[in-house]
């Protein structure tokens, strides 16, 4: 590992209270928890009737939700997901989310999302 891959990685535990909260847009919060060159895992909170923009981006994404209730858009299908359901998203392929009752979800992400952490894509 280089030293500039080395230092694009996280303390090796990360407690909750030390990850700072940041304000996406309005009704979206975003904490990014934990990351290294392969992985990044972020929580997400959105308030009820808030909708993500949709996009794409090369890396792998798998979203889990951990409460509230969402519309998801993939590829051009749509789902409502709950607390415990999953979907995974390939590399560029369109996705969005729109928050139907308040919740939040948990972000995982290969590799690293550099732009979350101020460079690159």
């Amino acid at each position: 590992m280089t030293d500039t891959m080395q230092a694009r990685k996280s303390d090796t535990f990360v407690h909750f209270a030390d990850a700072p909260v940041e304000d996406l847009e309005p009704g979206i919060k975003r904490q990014i928890l934990t990351y290294s060159p392969d992985l990044m895992l972020c929580r997400l909170w959105f308030d009820a009737g808030v909708a993500g923009t949709v996009h794409q981006h090369p890396h792998s994404q798998i979203s889990y939700i951990e409460s509230g209730r969402f519309r998801a858009m993939m590829g051009g299908k749509e789902r409502e997901l709950v607390a415990g359901d999953s979907v995974v998203i390939m590399p560029d392929t369109d996705h969005g989310i729109t928050c139907i009752e308040a919740g939040s979800l948990l972000d995982v992400f290969n590799p690293v999302r550099e732009d979350f952490l101020g460079g690159g894509n």
